[in-house]
């Protein structure tokens, strides 16, 4: 019996974190940096990313400052967890993204092509865990890039009349977004 609850409460372990890391994912995107906050211990370290800082709320400062006027969207898949005990876990995620602005407005990490635009680009997460009173949060998040593309040219006309604007509220009861953030 002490063999299946460790099962059950290791599964319910990595399910409890891709659902953060889903949550991670969908708060970036649609800019709810208050929330987002609430994916972080506050001593959480970062490493590889356009934005950067000391912590959880250096982080959340720069991500602001360098996400709040581009579009994104970011997806992650084939998580690889490891739970290595009941406070603490690692691990790696394949990801994409897609980021977009005016041409020739921003480089990416100071590199940047005549006419770019944005980029899209592939690679991993590297994470680490912790167990608090608030559920799983990360502790840990490091990007790796494979590869980068550059976005130039004509910038692909956007058909909003296919988009909904960008809210939760579609979701049945908001209360259960807010308990999620």
């Amino acid at each position: 019996m002490e063999e299946i609850a460790r099962a059950i409460a290791e599964l319910r372990a990595v399910e409890d974190i891709k659902r953060l890391k889903a949550r991670y994912f969908r708060l970036i995107d649609t800019k709810q940096w208050e929330k987002l906050r609430s994916c972080f211990t506050a001593d959480c370290t970062f490493e590889g990313l356009w934005a950067g800082g000391d912590g959880a709320d250096a982080f959340i400062t720069s991500i602001r400052t360098n996400l709040a006027e581009v579009p994104t969207v970011h997806a992650g898949y084939m998580p690889e967890i490891e739970v290595l005990d009941e406070s603490t876990a690692r691990g790696i995620w394949s990801m994409t993204d897609y980021l977009e602005w005016e041409p020739d407005a921003l480089a990416y990490r100071g590199v940047s092509v005549p006419g770019q635009r944005g980029i899209r680009g592939y690679g991993h997460y590297s994470e680490e865990y912790t167990l608090t009173e608030s559920g799983w949060r990360i502790s840990h998040l490091r990007m790796t890039r494979l590869r980068i593309d550059p976005l130039v040219g004509e910038r692909e006309p956007v058909h909003t009349n296919f988009m909904p604007p960008v809210r939760d509220e579609w979701l049945p009861g908001d209360r259960w977004l807010d308990e999620l953030a």
